[in-house]
């Protein structure tokens, strides 16, 4: 009796009594904390059968020898509904990486014969080529969201091998038989150039298709040791495509320029790139290496090449106010309608020196061209090259126009510029400049005492969004960049949705390389689930900051609320943070992004074409009448057709034609209907069986006491 009413106490208790909230936690690791690699992910899952043998036949079966295994140069693609919204968009940016660096390409399939359906499955992993099977897989599940892992998978669909898997890899690698996990060895097989073609490329260890030196260990050492010691921690790296897998992507699929790229210029030959000067102007911008005032070196090389490291400059210490000089590249013809100009401004004349950025269009009606004002760039002068981004968004022949203009006041410099990339991107939305890095690094220590925080920044919608970087890793994590992620208070907070709905979040790692095309910066994505509760509370995560966040304060001495930081804490090591161009001119730059994401999933998995039934009967297709109802979208997966029904930050459709609407609200009121009906059923059984408890002993003392009587 006494366990019973223990329970029913316990039971009553639990439902009656509010919820006592929990510390919130301050920081989120999306990855747990931990860096996993594909094969770490992969061997999450090996206890099912069925995705080890997939695995197996993918890695046994496969050959990238043969025309029959490419793709064409635009490659078509499904997201399925199973995708995480952060892997969605993570994928597209992907995408965007392939478009600047090769002449791949990736549209919406439209009932193309075959295509790629990626979809989150058991770990990341892909075949190898066009299989020409109709729909072919690729799977990005659980903690593949990260961008050089989705490379990494697509160029699998590709074509591609892993790096290690070269019929020379002996010559660069060792492979460690004992120390391979039992079952495990046929990720290490070696194919002959009857199977596996390497392209004339050299051996890359620097390739994001080398497996890292823990691959499928047993123990604690390497199954993989470089035979050149210093590459040992360089293998196995996810940020971005080395200079090698593009050569031999660019080779397999000859490629001679890449899509979205327009031009890259370091002044370094004495053409400065095909540009031109004014004649309409005062003065002329000059090709220096230095100058008495600053800058003392370029950009590109930091002083370190003898008799190279050139960049434009224009004198303002001398002429007077308002005089000027321009700078024009040479013609360009968009294919997309938006382009980002980025470029490195060292100034030192004076504050109201300024450079005005413009283009000028071509157009049948003014084939001369017309000028366009763009953006003017000004500030303090400075002892530093300094980051800038300018959106062009031009639709016609154009060129790029630099126009610098002395200011008023004394100045003893000018205005120089150095390393332009011109590319059909969009540029990020921020720009964090972290100087004095070095010295971050080696004083900082790990943990919560050694974070920096960002300025406040705000997405376009209006959310007010902060970056916590620790310099030298979390206490778990030593000797690692974490990133993470915060919403807080601002002054929209009154006028937006909360919890946030579905906006994603990058933070890159800029990779100072001059030319965009050779950059391995790193980079990861968080998006803001509006129904995700906090593992300590039953708070949404990303709710107002002032309901969810903790109370901070701005080096000002202003007081803001700061919500749940969500990132990782292993975001790139040490190591590989000197084995770049990430650090330079002893400062670092953060580039940030928090942009929507669609919810609905046929808009970015499907779009209006083809009706036309594929040979292959396994390909859907669209339907050629529509029977789904609420803009439900219908294709044809094995002759049948099939609704797709469209979802909402809080709704869905479900049904076989879309017909029955869900909302978290109705889930919610269900849950608390089930729960509380479970609740009395268990307090009644509780209560009835406590009674008869109760009864049965007070009828066996009766008993007893008889019995004892007669005797």
């Amino acid at each position: 009796v006494s366990c019973i009413s223990l329970c029913a106490f316990l039971i009553i208790s639990f439902f009656l009594s509010p919820p006592q909230p929990a510390p919130e936690t301050t920081e989120i690791d999306v990855d747990g904390g931990i860096d996993l690699d594909i094969f770490d992910i992969n061997e999450g899952f090996s206890k099912f059968s069925l995705h080890t043998c997939f695995l197996s036949w993918i890695q046994e079966r496969n050959s990238i020898i043969g025309d029959n295994y490419r793709w064409p140069h635009v490659i078509p693609y499904v997201l399925e509904d199973s995708l995480e919204m952060n892997a969605k968009g993570v994928i597209l940016k992907a995408f965007e990486q392939y478009r600047l660096k090769t002449c791949i390409d990736f549209k919406p399939w439209e009932g193309e014969k075959n295509y790629i359906s990626v979809f989150k499955g058991s770990g990341c992993w892909s075949s190898v080529g066009n299989m020409q099977m109709g729909l072919q897989q690729l799977s990005i599940g659980e903690n593949c969201d990260r961008i050089g892992t989705i490379q990494h998978e697509f160029l699998h669909a590709l074509g591609f091998w892993h790096e290690q898997s070269r019929s020379d890899r002996d010559d660069y690698v060792t492979i460690v038989w004992d120390r391979i996990q039992s079952g495990k060895e046929h990720n290490f097989n070696k194919y002959d150039d009857k199977t596996s073609d390497f392209l004339n490329v050299p051996y890359d260890y620097n390739s994001v298709m080398h497996y890292s030196k823990t691959a499928f260990r047993n123990g604690t050492e390497p199954t993989i040791i470089t035979n050149i010691p210093d590459f040992i921690d360089v293998i196995g790296q996810r940020m971005d495509f080395s200079e090698y897998d593009l050569q031999k992507l660019n080779r397999l699929y000859n490629c001679t320029s890449s899509l979205s790229f327009m031009d890259t210029c370091s002044f370094e030959l004495e053409n400065i790139c095909g540009m031109i000067q004014s004649s309409d102007d005062n003065s002329d911008w000059q090709r220096l290496s230095q100058v008495p005032a600053g800058p003392n070196t370029d950009h590109t090389n930091m002083g370190e090449c003898k008799d190279s490291g050139y960049f434009m400059h224009f004198n303002t210490s001398a002429g007077r106010e308002g005089s000027t000089a321009v700078l024009e590249s040479r013609i360009f013809y968009p294919k997309r309608g938006f382009q980002c100009l980025q470029f490195y401004l060292y100034n030192s004349g004076n504050k109201n020196d300024r450079l005005n950025v413009w283009v000028r269009e071509y157009t049948s009606a003014n084939p001369n061209g017309t000028l366009r004002f763009i953006e003017e760039i000004k500030g303090s002068p400075e002892t530093y090259w300094q980051l800038h981004h300018v959106s062009l968004n031009v639709t016609s022949k154009f060129r790029v126009v630099f126009q610098g203009v002395r200011g008023s006041g004394l100045s003893n410099g000018g205005l120089s510029i150095d390393d332009i990339n011109l590319s059909e991107t969009q540029c990020p939305h921020h720009i964090w400049h972290i100087r004095n890095f070095t010295h971050l690094l080696n004083a900082s220590p790990a943990g919560k005492d050694g974070i920096i925080y960002s300025p406040p920044f705000y997405s376009s919608k209006g959310y007010a969004f902060q970056i916590s970087l620790y310099v030298n890793g979390t206490t778990d994590n030593p000797f690692n960049l974490g990133i993470y992620l915060s919403l807080i208070s601002g002054a929209n907070d009154d006028y937006l949705i909360w919890p946030c709905p579905w906006q994603q979040g990058t933070m890159i790692l800029l990779d100072q390389h001059p030319d965009i095309r050779q950059r391995m910066s790193n980079q990861r994505s968080v998006t803001t689930d509006p129904h995700r509760l906090s593992e300590s509370s039953s708070k949404y995560t990303w709710d107002r900051p002032d309901k969810v966040g903790s109370e901070a304060t701005f080096p000002n001495g202003t007081k803001y609320m700061r919500g749940p930081g969500v990132g990782t804490s292993t975001f790139l090591t040490h190591d590989r943070l000197r084995s770049r161009n990430f650090i330079k001119e002893d400062g670092v730059y953060i580039l940030l992004t928090m942009e929507g994401i669609t919810t609905t999933a046929s808009t970015t998995t499907t779009t209006t074409g083809s009706t036309t039934q594929p040979e292959n009967p396994e390909a859907p297709a669209f339907c050629p009448d529509n029977p789904c109802e609420n803009d439900g979208v219908c294709v044809m997966v094995k002759r049948a057709p099939v609704c797709r029904c469209p979802a909402g930050d809080n709704w869905w459709y479900m049904g076989e034609k879309c017909e029955r609407k869900g909302s978290t609200r109705e889930n919610t009121v269900i849950a608390v209907s089930s729960t509380i009906t479970v609740f009395v059923v268990m307090l009644i059984v509780t209560i009835t069986t406590a009674v008869c408890l109760k009864k049965k002993y007070k009828n066996g003392k009766e008993t007893k006491e008889s019995l004892t009587l007669e005797e």
